[in-house]
């Protein structure tokens, strides 16, 4: 018998903006997810900057979801998430292909993003999903007993392959 569930059982998922109606939601799966949250300020903020930001919904249920800042040629990942209860099911793979599709639709050539350098299966993700390496920021993140932690900044071009590197 296996434990993992059939395509069939998968919940039909969508893709819907955040709304403040939803923010509730989101700031429940943002508490369960990180040590770190961000607060519902961070995303009031995000919303009234006219980031992009998308729910991923199975159903009614909440599995994922993402906020993007576009630059001038390139969109910058701010917050990517995926439920506790829905991890390792490939909804991260699905989030971030939403966001190149949107990304390449703005007319984008580079993604970039910063992950804490301890979280190692995000930049296994990551890394499969074609960013790439690009630098450290020292001190980045918020960590316990009032430390902090470096995170690892990564890019990812979203034109056909090419031998450019990012900008600096």
């Amino acid at each position: 018998m296996s434990a993992v569930p059939s395509p069939s059982a998968a919940p039909e998922a969508r893709f819907e903006p955040l709304t403040l109606g939803r923010l509730d939601d989101v700031l429940d799966v943002e508490a369960s997810a990180y040590s770190h949250p961000w607060t519902r300020g961070n995303f009031i903020d995000a919303l009234a900057s006219g980031y992009q930001a998308q729910l991923l919904m199975g159903g009614d249920q909440l599995l994922g979801y993402f906020v993007a800042m576009k630059g001038v040629d390139e969109v910058h990942l701010l917050n990517i998430t995926v439920a506790p209860a829905h991890q390792r099911q490939g909804w991260a793979r699905v989030l971030l292909d939403a966001l190149a599709l949107w990304s390449r639709g703005q007319g984008a050539q580079w993604l970039w993003l910063e992950v804490r350098v301890s979280n190692a299966r995000a930049l296994q993700v990551y890394e499969a999903h074609g960013f790439r390496s690009v630098g450290l920021r020292k001190r980045y993140y918020p960590a316990p007993a009032g430390q902090r932690e470096d995170a690892v900044v990564m890019s990812r071009p979203l034109q056909a392959p090419t031998n450019q590197s990012p900008p600096v």
